[in-house]
């Protein structure tokens, strides 16, 4: 039967930077060919003599005892498996390889009924590469009361869960705090040397003996070689630095301050008058583009109406010539048959009248001026005209 877990995939339980760090160590990658849990645990006892995350020296990759739980992890050992880890006579940090896999992998709540045979076990040992020796009772209430192991994130108990294993332990007249034999319960309060990589790219970069390419130096500036000062260090930096600041220099700052603020100011009312000008040229822009395009709409429409009128106008004046050539040409047809019907030799008859005022004032009619009546005739239809001052009456 397999243990308990908590559900949750091992690359969320274990801290990222150390998951990729074992992923991609050589020495994990060696580790394909053991195929059985006992083989495992051989080499644990072969391998392994201290079981912080990380190794120490100059090659900062994972430690030895940390790719092997992750060998554990992918095997996913029983409830029997488990027990054989943590009674094993041979080696102490097998049993404390086997207390780390059930803090990463084993429900919260299921952890104090694992833990609880063990909590005064007088077994000594050294969990760090430091020579620290403590007892397995130690270290299993430091696993199960702290949040960082060697400055490296444990997964979270919750808080209902962590009160339940406080009041376990003062029942058992035991200490309620850890013994920072894993480290503090912060990264910053730590002074062991055995600090954890800054980034995943350094790591790798150290790891395989190369030189961060982000970062100047690695082994400079790596957390090895210098250890962080300690609040009460800090505490005293911090206190001599105020004495040694002079009133001077303090209205130095000031001004500065105050220079920078006007500097500000004057940038952010520089900035907002910027934009009212462009805001301001984008209005006029589109009033211009809309009285222009106003403009031409009322042209086009002005020029339609002008040639619809002046279409309209040849129109009707065609209409009107085409009607008065018709009104002629029946009349001038008529005449000039009647014409041709009275007069066999080209010359209409005379009314009587007509005879009349040709006896009175005389005929002085010619061959042009028959070509003019001819004319005038067409102009005025059948209706008889008499022209004063004309030569002849009609």
């Amino acid at each position: 039967m397999e243990i308990q877990s908590s559900g949750r995939p091992i690359d969320v339980l274990m801290e990222k930077v150390l998951s990729v760090n074992i992923l991609s160590s050589d020495y994990f990658k060696e580790l394909y060919r053991l195929k059985t849990y006992h083989e495992v645990i051989d080499e644990i006892y072969n391998q392994v003599d201290h079981v912080e995350p990380w190794m120490t020296g100059n090659c900062r990759g994972p430690s030895s005892a940390f790719c092997l739980l992750y060998k554990f992890f992918t095997m996913k050992l029983t409830v029997k498996q488990m027990h054989g880890l943590l009674k094993h006579p041979d080696s102490p940090y097998i049993r404390a390889v086997g207390f780390l896999y059930l803090r990463y992998v084993a429900e919260p709540k299921t952890l104090w009924s694992w833990y609880e045979p063990y909590i005064k076990d007088d077994e000594e040992f050294s969990p760090g590469s430091n020579g620290k020796m403590t007892t397995m009772g130690v270290y299993v209430r430091d696993l199960l009361l702290g949040q960082y192991y060697f400055d490296s994130l444990l997964p979270r108990v919750p808080l209902p869960i962590l009160r339940q294993v406080t009041g376990h332990l003062e029942k058992m007249k035991l200490p309620t705090k850890q013994s920072g034999i894993t480290g503090d319960s912060s990264r910053l309060g730590s002074d062991d040397t055995a600090r954890r990589p800054p980034s995943v790219k350094a790591s790798l970069s150290v790891s395989f003996g190369q030189r961060a390419p982000h970062r100047a130096s690695t082994r400079d500036s790596s957390p090895v070689r210098k250890t962080l000062p300690s609040a009460r260090d800090r505490e005293r930096s911090s206190d001599g630095e105020r004495a040694r600041s002079s009133p001077r220099r303090r209205r130095s700052r000031s001004r500065e301050r105050d220079h920078n603020s006007e500097r500000d100011r004057s940038d952010r009312d520089r900035g907002r008058h910027k934009d009212r000008e462009h805001d301001r040229h984008a209005r006029e822009d589109r009033d211009r583009d809309y009285r222009r395009s106003s403009y031409s709409g009322r042209d086009a429409d002005r020029q339609g109406r002008e040639r619809r009128d002046r279409d309209s106008d040849r129109h009707g004046r065609s209409s009107a010539r085409r009607s008065r050539s018709r009104s002629r040409s029946p009349n001038r047809g008529r005449t000039e048959g009647e014409n041709h019907r009275s007069s066999p030799f080209g010359r209409p008859p005379e009314p009587s009248n007509l005879a009349k005022l040709k006896d009175l004032y005389g005929d002085a009619t010619n061959t042009k001026d028959d070509t003019g009546d001819d004319k005038a005739r067409r102009d005025s239809g059948t209706e008889e005209v008499i022209r004063l001052g004309g030569a002849r009456w009609r």
